[in-house]
């Protein structure tokens, strides 16, 4: 009975262990460095291709983090999820030595290197798997939030929607072409301060032809878009913290109402 109970207790444990341990670790060549993403796959993918969601962890963070905090695939398990790995760049507001992991911070900096990567990447996935084209989306937090937005810009024509947090980009946000974004960020943000999250979402409201922003409103408000591309705004009293209990599944959420054109 005592062995029983044991292995009972075993396989408790056992399916309790974090997601992250359940992943594919794939690996790719770019520019003769390898670059490496944990991938969910779905059991079955349908006729029409599954869903493909891109997660990017900030500065200082891992692909094993990222799958643990921001759990996606979780929360979507239809959807083929990538957490990508970064490489140790300079932070743009910490991390002056360039220790820690992280994502280029503007377009033409670094050779481009992580927007290689994604390139490489999403045409691995592809011609691996039944990918559905339309439904392709971004999300990150902080660092990554800010090359989400970078995505936006430089490979925009990609996505159905986007879902960054805590991030902005300061430089090339003028490419961006209406698209439906998820915005989480907090008003104590002691890093990425508010007030520059405002003025990034006060230029795509704008952008998207949506009302204007209501800074003191918290939790979720939709902001509906003329060109039929909403703005949803999370705020929380987090910090710089991500909203790991909330978040994922309001961003899954608002991936599966926009399934793109």
């Amino acid at each position: 009975m005592r062995l029983l109970i044991c292995f009972l207790t075993l396989g408790f444990l056992s399916a309790r262990l974090p997601a992250a341990n359940q992943l594919e670790r794939h690996t790719w060549i770019v520019d003769g460095v390898t670059r490496e993403a944990l991938l969910s796959i779905p059991t079955k993918i349908p006729t029409g291709g599954a869903p493909l969601v891109f997660v990017f962890h900030g500065h200082g963070g891992s692909m094993n983090q990222a799958a643990r905090s921001m759990p996606i695939h979780e929360k979507w398990p239809e959807a083929i999820v990538v957490y990508p790995q970064g490489l140790p760049t300079v932070g743009q507001l910490t991390d002056k030595s360039g220790d820690e992991a992280g994502w280029q911070g503007m377009a033409g900096t670094q050779g481009d290197r992580d927007l290689k990567f994604f390139d490489v990447m999403l045409a691995d996935v592809k011609q691996r798997y039944r990918v559905d084209a339309k439904r392709v989306y971004a999300t990150g937090h902080s660092n990554g939030g800010g090359f989400t937005y970078l995505l936006w810009a430089e490979r925009g024509d990609v996505f159905a929607a986007l879902a960054p947090s805590s991030a902005l980009l300061a430089k090339g946000f003028v490419k961006f072409k209406p698209k439906p974004l998820f915005h989480v960020a907090s008003p104590e943000d002691p890093l990425v301060k508010f007030a520059w999250q405002e003025r990034m979402l006060d230029y795509v409201l704008k952008l998207n032809g949506c009302g204007a922003f209501k800074p003191d409103t918290m939790d979720s408000t939709s902001y509906p878009s003329s060109s039929g591309n909403e703005v949803v705004v999370y705020l929380h009293h987090g910090g710089h913290k991500y909203p790991s209990d909330v978040a994922p599944g309001l961003i899954v959420k608002f991936f599966q109402a926009h399934p793109g054109h």
